[in-house]
């Protein structure tokens, strides 16, 4: 198990973790979530003793990670997939791992079968895809079968069929009692593979909690009505209805609407009682992602702006171009519509075309 106690990290005037207290259990896989700049990866650091916590406490199966008599056995990791010397083999990179940890060489062909790099095992790693550093790191994890794993964006770059892989090989895990700590962005993979969340924001936790229980707690469910769409003045009848019934109306761009506040069964009986032909009536509940994004939208640090030079790229006919504001002592050189250009010469003549039997010229040698 991994646990965190007012864990807190500053450099210099900049907070990056500030008070965490959460506890990763064996048994399940525990989703890292938060925006960019939160302070996921400078938690993961601490937990491995990468980096030293300005105040708090993390320990590892109740000790700090650097006490741990032989780390790669208790503990894997993926931080940075590309933390490989280029030069050396998958196989040699792995294997002089495992003599550093006393870990038998036949540990190293096992592994490379587990994420599927036996065949490229004599490969070195400078040629590698993302996708495969990515196994190569998942597959260093692996080395020692420890009893707890961390992994940070560990399906980055991995084709469909390597993150269904990855959920598959975390799933397996954690149900062999293993404590899985991922981090991810992506929250469709999160809402597959987690059973817990912990999610913080600017350094703070906001979120310890099932996947199902924080996706109740941070959005609402609604029902979705559709009604015939010829039948405008249905549409607005039942709102009507459902408003006086005390839900919340509102329509969607498609023409459906959004109701909440009613069960389904009562929706269903008011507009059978309005005699309002129904042909859809369907229960909506929030993604994970539109939970995540409910809860972090104020811990956002970086947020795109409107591209101004967005309207520049529009093709406008000939005659319609907008000049932007000429610069101060100088103006800007327009092109002349074609046979406008006072500085062209004369056209040249054009010779008239070959009728159909002519035989084809050959062009004068330039000799």
């Amino acid at each position: 198990m991994i646990e965190a106690v007012g864990l807190t990290k500053r450099y210099g005037a900049t907070t990056a973790v500030y008070n965490l207290t959460f506890q990763v259990r064996p048994g399940a896989v525990t989703g890292f979530l938060g925006p960019n700049g939160a302070g996921k990866s400078t938690t993961m650091r601490m937990i491995l003793g990468l980096d030293n916590p300005t105040s708090g406490t993390v320990t590892v199966g109740g000790r700090p990670f650097r006490q741990a008599a032989n780390a790669p056995r208790e503990v894997g990791a993926l931080l940075d997939a590309k933390a490989v010397h280029g030069g050396r083999t998958a196989r040699n990179h792995l294997l002089s791992l495992a003599q550093l940890s006393g870990i038998p060489a036949r540990r190293v062909d096992e592994v490379l079968g587990v994420v599927g790099l036996q065949d490229v095992a004599k490969r070195r790693s400078k040629g590698f895809s993302l996708g495969m550093g990515q196994r190569l790191g998942i597959a260093a994890a692996l080395l020692g079968d420890p009893k707890v794993l961390l992994f940070d964006e560990p399906v980055n770059g991995l084709d469909p069929e390597g993150i269904h892989w990855v959920r598959n090989l975390m799933k397996a895990l954690a149900a062999e009692g293993r404590t899985i700590f991922v981090s991810s962005h992506l929250m469709s993979e999160m809402a597959l593979t987690a059973d817990h969340l912990i999610v913080i924001g600017r350094g703070q936790l906001l979120a310890d909690m099932g996947v199902r229980d924080f996706i109740a707690a941070n959005s609402a469910g609604f029902a979705r009505v559709r009604i015939p769409e010829d039948e405008p003045e249905q549409r607005e009848k039942l709102s009507g209805v459902l408003a006086e019934a005390g839900a919340q109306v509102m329509p969607e761009p498609d023409g459906a609407l959004r109701v909440m506040g009613l069960p389904l069964p009562r929706i269903s009986d008011l507009a059978h009682g309005a005699d309002v032909r129904l042909w859809e009536l369907s229960p909506h509940q929030a993604s994970l992602e539109e939970a995540y994004m409910r809860m972090t939208q104020s811990a956002v640090d970086f947020r795109s702006t409107q591209d101004e030079k967005a309207g520049l790229m529009e093709q406008l006919p000939y005659g319609e171009f907008r000049m932007p504001e000429a610069p101060a002592g100088g103006g800007w050189y327009v092109p002349p519509r074609p046979g406008e250009n006072p500085y062209a010469g004369p056209s040249p003549a054009v010779a008239p075309s070959p009728s159909v039997s002519a035989a084809p010229t050959t062009p004068e040698d330039p000799r």
